[in-house]
């Protein structure tokens, strides 16, 4: 404040960096700001991702898998 009362080029001069500082403080928290929406976003769309990723890697697994060969009988079957 006193900065803006005082009139001599060093006041001056402290009083423009003051309001540049304030201006990059402005723009950082907007652009935090942004970055945090941006983020909370993201975080929605991929929510469901995990659990459909995991049933990817089962089905891969279950068709990787050796078949299951029941033994066949010879012959003919009594009842």
């Amino acid at each position: 404040m006193l900065s803006s009362v005082l009139n001599s080029e060093r006041a001056i001069l402290v009083n423009i960096a003051i309001m540049r500082a304030f201006m990059k403080l402005r723009e950082t928290l907007s652009l935090h700001r942004e970055l945090a929406v941006k983020l909370a976003e993201l975080e929605r769309r991929i929510e469901g991702h995990d659990s459909k990723i995991s049933s990817i890697f089962d089905a891969i697994r279950r068709l990787m898998a050796p078949p299951k060969n029941e033994p066949r009988h010879v012959g003919f079957k009594r009842d």
